[in-house]
């Protein structure tokens, strides 16, 4: 069987079987499964920039065309030995499978298949033809465990040429683990609120977590997401005129926000639609926001969300150079989302 354990698959991306030409990362996490994606394909050799050397795929492109991809893996390299075709947000979809499939009884010479695909059930269509394949290899990704989780921490924080005290571990891990690039982004924000010192404290993980805040910052968030513009400037300057920090919405919205881009990562590689991933959220959404939170599922497709998280990084950042113009920069930052979500809404 062409398959590893979820605790196997890190050591055969760290030395791949060069007999294998189609790898199908699969699983629940998202981020895992494209952060090994990543991996394995700068393990190719190959240049990721250049077009002429890597293709990049959407299962739902593959699906539309069929034989799109059996003609991309039968075109002669022009410019490299071979080529790396990569095919992103699979699914169940029968074209992609039987194409898999006839790539595994005439393999292709010139091209390895990488494929990201969501969480499959075993013996049914792609999982089962690559499983069932001699060139070929099934890698499951499944939630981290707690020394994944500890060792994502450390790397992320031995980059920043940062420490953290014990306590603050045990509180950031708390935090960690529904999936591997929500983790790295929770860390990657503590790491921007903590620019400038060596060691992050305890007091920087309640700062992020939002908890000391009352409900007007929770208020602001939710009418960001929701597109109602005057309704988030009110919680807003409520917020800050009551000494609260302008940074807990910026963390507030970006976790709410990368939270909001696992769930619709969920539903454009699964399928599904955006109620059935908020029920099967885990930890679940709270009764009362579920409806806002399929609202801005359906609204927001993961390019958008993307565009949102990045916007309120930078604001991070000019709010830590500027702390005097902290709470016009968050304003503005904060402002844009909301005046995009009212937008996406009237589509």
């Amino acid at each position: 069987m062409a398959q590893k354990k979820a605790f196997e698959v890190d050591g055969w991306l760290a030395k791949p079987d060069p007999r294998i030409s189609i790898v199908l990362l699969y699983g629940p996490d998202r981020g895992l499964v494209s952060e090994r994606a990543k991996a394995f394909a700068a393990k190719t050799g190959l240049a990721l920039d250049d077009p002429f050397s890597v293709v990049r795929l959407e299962g739902s492109e593959v699906d539309r065309d069929e034989g799109r991809l059996l003609d991309e893996a039968r075109t002669v390299p022009m410019f490299s030995d071979r080529r790396l075709l990569w095919v992103r947000n699979a699914t169940g979809q029968k074209a992609l499978a039987d194409d898999v499939k006839a790539l595994t009884a005439e393999p292709a010479r010139d091209a390895i298949v990488l494929i990201e695909a969501g969480d499959l059930k075993k013996g049914v269509g792609l999982r089962a033809v690559v499983e069932a394949a001699d060139n070929a290899m099934a890698l499951p990704c499944y939630a981290d465990e707690v020394r994944d989780i500890e060792a994502i921490i450390d790397e992320e924080l031995r980059k920043a040429g940062m420490t953290i005290t014990m306590e603050a571990r045990q509180a950031l891990r708390r935090n960690l683990g529904g999936d591997r690039l929500a983790s790295r982004g929770e860390i990657d924000k503590l790491v921007l609120y903590a620019h400038g010192q060596k060691e992050i404290g305890l007091d920087d993980i309640k700062a992020l977590s939002g908890d000391v805040s009352g409900a007007s910052f929770d208020d602001a968030v939710d009418a960001i997401l929701d597109g109602k513009v005057g309704d988030f400037d009110t919680a807003f300057t409520r917020h800050c005129q009551g000494g609260g920090p302008p940074f807990l919405v910026l963390s507030s919205a970006m976790r709410q926000l990368q939270q909001m881009q696992v769930m619709r990562g969920q539903m454009e590689s699964g399928g599904r639609n955006a109620a059935s991933v908020v029920a099967a959220a885990r930890p679940p959404v709270f009764f009362a926001r579920r409806k806002l939170v399929e609202r801005t599922l359906e609204r927001w497709n993961s390019e958008a969300l993307t565009r949102a998280l990045t916007r309120l990084h930078q604001a991070v950042l000019q709010t830590r150079r500027r702390p005097d113009l902290s709470v016009a920069l968050a304003r503005q930052a904060l402002l844009g989302i909301a005046v995009e979500s009212a937008r996406l809404a009237q589509r």
